[in-house]
């Protein structure tokens, strides 16, 4: 076993000779432990519970390493989330509209619902309400994306001629994926495939 971290050591549970020597190898592990560290102690704690001494110590890093990349646990944990949101909520491509859209939906509603990730989402919004600085950086580093990716799977439809191209994507998308934010941040309803269903086939009788 390695030892923990202290500076640019490697982190316990990976040995030295997996990086040959190499600073970066062992900074680059340091900050994937902490961006763990960070998402599960949100997970156990909630946002007010976690500190950059806790991440730090999950992680088997110095205070000092977590603060190299991070001047707060807000910062932390926004990029911990941003991690996640590229691997997770980054439609698929079944071929089919319909599929693709419910699919999608399913998907994203388990992500903010039920996920690790998606205690983190709620941490952040939180964090927005009073914080006009980072709510500015949110939206700019995960919204304006993420907007990106809920409109692919309309994109592609229309690309293969499966929605005509006067659709307004863009609203159209704000009333497939809005309802689910709805329910997660404000009402708290449980998103139900039946939910979903309607969502899709609502769309699909007014746009195709």
């Amino acid at each position: 076993m390695g030892r923990a971290v202290q500076g640019d050591e490697p982190i316990a549970g990976l040995s030295a000779g997996r990086h040959h020597g190499n600073r970066h190898g062992r900074s680059a592990a340091a900050r994937q432990a902490v961006l763990e560290a960070a998402d599960d102690l949100l997970a156990e704690k909630g946002y007010a519970g976690v500190t950059i001494e806790g991440i730090a110590a999950r992680a088997g890093v110095a205070k000092q390493t977590v603060y190299r990349w991070w001047k707060t646990k807000t910062a932390v944990l926004m990029d911990a989330f941003l991690q996640d949101v590229t691997e997770d909520l980054t439609p698929a491509d079944l071929g089919d509209l319909c599929e693709d859209l419910r699919t999608y939906l399913r998907q994203l509603a388990e992500f903010l619902g039920q996920s690790d990730s998606g205690a983190v989402f709620r941490a952040l919004i939180a964090q927005a309400q009073h914080d006009p600085v980072f709510a500015e950086d949110f939206r700019d580093r995960f919204l304006n994306e993420q907007r990106v990716r809920d409109r692919l799977p309309l994109e592609r439809a229309i690309q293969r001629g499966r929605l005509p191209s006067s659709v307004d994507v863009t609203a159209e998308t704000d009333q497939l994926v809005g309802p689910l934010y709805y329910r997660i941040l404000v009402t708290g309803e449980p998103i139900e495939p039946e939910f979903i269903d309607r969502l899709v086939d609502g769309f699909l009788r007014r746009s195709t």
